[in-house]
């Protein structure tokens, strides 16, 4: 399962975004998107779950909470149009 994630601290780190959604199942990729100019983060991500019903569970959980200070929005990823 696919999933997006917006509003990430930009002092958040994959490997934190890993851990986070660890706690619902194995996560099988983390990329947090950049900027190609600057490198610096550009405040969303998608994560890769193993299964679908973790990936709900976590979706449930951590949409709305804050990390880092800022509230997460979370929600399944739509395809590339």
């Amino acid at each position: 399962m696919n999933i997006y994630v917006g509003n990430i601290s930009f002092n958040s780190s994959e490997q934190d975004l890993k851990d986070l959604f660890g706690e619902f199942g194995e996560v099988t990729s983390v990329k947090i998107i950049s900027d190609r100019e600057t490198g610096r983060s550009k405040g969303f991500g998608f994560i890769e779950m193993a299964e679908e019903g973790s990936g709900d569970k976590a979706i449930e959980a951590l949409d709305g909470k804050e990390v880092g200070g800022r509230n997460l929005r979370v929600n399944k990823a739509r395809p590339k149009r």
